[in-house]
């Protein structure tokens, strides 16, 4: 069983004398880090002690023979770890004081949630070395949507309702201190309590198309209050029936071809990628074309009867450098990052080769079929670097590149200052897709490998392992634990970060 672990949180502002008792009598939780907050005394020199019980009790004798926490404080607002999911509780409060008899609170219940996600008997995650720092920090795994701690323990998860339980991915935490995810192709934004704040609108009010909905990849809650996503745009073209080169079409959605009478052999439905921006209302306040980009760059352009043409570009991750006004734009298929200057939209660097089947690659090949784009505190670039050009058995690694003034096209001036080549462990498939990196207050690097063997690791500048840990599943029919795979990223946060998390549901 876990120890169970308390933290004292001193609010500074002035108390309120009557606040919400949280949890909420009865309620059914979907973590384990509970912030616990009740009425505050009056009187200036009162003490409180927190006692909480495992079981659900009605009588006072039964609860005080279950007690397995207690803590004595000076304020009303305290976080507490009970040990397991799927299990109730009974929690109180007493106040004392030198001038005042001791007083108890009403007796309080709670329950914490059991799903497959949490169910230790089913997923897990497999430390393989101990963390030598950031022991108190904890690992968002996206497709489980689930939290750990550096142990390996699930502290929350995300709960069942409004159907996001389900095929999630890029969980990550926001600056207003929510968590933003994907699913389905659909962006999402909750709190602490799992509880739905926002997701993106209908695609179809974004772009001109009558189709389906389809953000992907990215979604990215703004400093500014704002998001930003990935989309496909979506459109009808008539076919041609001679070569014509600039006639530009990306990948054909093919699912289509029937949606009107006659559009078969006539019509067809291309997509191409768009970069947007939505405030709080959900309205597109600012939005960037592929298409327009590519139609002026040195990609090849397509015939449409060229069995090429279902080849993409496939934009797979963006980041908002909001301090100095500059996007950057990962590219998977054409291992190209672009530097896009906001809100003009205008191209200020091209960074990368051009890769296409049958053509011949332009650039210096430094980087292949890279994701997850950002930049360090010392103002580098740093990215996922699948390395996947060279077929099965190629390592992965995080690259650092630093940026010149001398860049304008392709790798020209580029500077590579830092790369960790990530050993397999005898894992002979390519990484086709997925990854990312994250850089930790302390320059050390945190890393998930993604594809089919999603590692997660703790890396320092010196290129030490400090913590490593694999997502693993349960297969009763082999009676054994094999690894999770198509895990397309992970997060992480530290203590603060979490705590924040919490108090902040509360005026949610």
């Amino acid at each position: 069983m876990y120890k169970i672990i308390i933290f004292l949180v001193f609010i500074g502002a002035p108390l309120q004398l009557r606040p919400q008792v949280l949890p909420k009598e009865g309620s059914s939780l979907n973590y384990r880090i509970i912030g616990f907050s009740f009425p505050a005394s009056h009187k200036a020199d009162v003490s409180y002690k927190i006692e909480i019980a495992a079981g659900n009790y009605s009588s006072l004798d039964s609860f005080e023979k279950n007690i397995i926490f207690s803590k004595v404080s000076k304020s009303n607002k305290i976080i507490a770890e009970v040990p397991a999911f799927g299990s109730d509780y009974t929690w109180h409060v007493l106040y004392s004081s030198a001038t005042a008899k001791l007083k108890s609170s009403p007796i309080y219940h709670f329950s914490t949630v059991m799903n497959a996600r949490v169910d230790t008997t089913k997923n897990r995650l497999s430390i393989l070395q101990d963390a030598k720092t950031n022991k108190d920090a904890y690992v968002a795994v996206g497709n489980g949507g689930v939290i750990y701690d550096m142990m390996g323990h699930p502290v929350w998860c995300v709960a069942d309702a409004y159907g996001i339980g389900n095929n999630m991915y890029d969980m990550k935490f926001t600056p207003q201190g929510t968590i933003t995810l994907m699913v389905d192709q659909v962006g999402y934004e909750v709190d602490y309590n799992s509880k739905l704040l926002w997701q993106t609108p209908p695609h179809d009010s974004m772009t001109y198309d009558t189709g389906a909905d389809y953000y992907h990849h990215e979604f990215t809650r703004l400093s500014n209050g704002h998001y930003m996503t990935l989309g496909m745009e979506f459109f009808w073209y008539k076919k041609v029936t001679v070569n014509d080169s600039t006639y530009f079409i990306t990948t054909p959605d093919r699912s289509s071809h029937n949606k009107y009478s006659g559009a078969a052999g006539v019509k067809d439905r291309g997509r191409n990628g768009i970069l947007i921006e939505l405030d709080e209302k959900g309205n597109a306040v600012w939005s960037w074309r592929t298409s327009k980009y590519l139609q002026a760059s040195d990609y090849v352009n397509f015939w449409p009867k060229d069995t090429a043409q279902r080849f993409e570009p496939h934009e797979n991750a963006f980041y908002f450098d909001e301090k100095n006004n500059a996007i950057y734009l990962s590219y998977r298929q054409i291992s190209r990052i672009i530097k896009i200057e906001y809100p003009t939209g205008k191209v200020m660097s091209t960074y990368g080769e051009v890769f296409i089947p049958g053509h011949q690659p332009k650039g210096n090949g430094m980087f292949c079929n890279q994701h997850s784009i950002r930049r360090s505190q010392d103002g580098d670039l740093y990215f996922f670097n699948n390395n996947s050009c060279s077929g099965p058995g190629s390592a992965p690694s995080v690259m650092k590149i630093k940026e010149t003034a001398a860049v304008k096209n392709n790798n020209t001036g580029l500077q590579k200052v830092w790369e960790y080549d990530l050993a397999t462990d005898d894992v002979a498939d390519e990484f086709p897709f997925g990854g990312n990196a994250i850089e930790l207050p302390d320059s050390s690097m945190f890393i998930c490998m993604g594809s089919d063997y999603p590692k997660l690791l703790i890396v320092t500048q010196q290129k030490k392992i400090l913590w490593s840990a694999l997502p693993e599943r349960y297969e009763p029919d082999r009676n054994a634990w094999s690894v999770t795979k198509k895990i397309y990223r992970a997060n992480i946060i530290s203590r603060k970060e979490l705590e924040r998390l919490i108090w902040n549901a509360e005026n949610n």
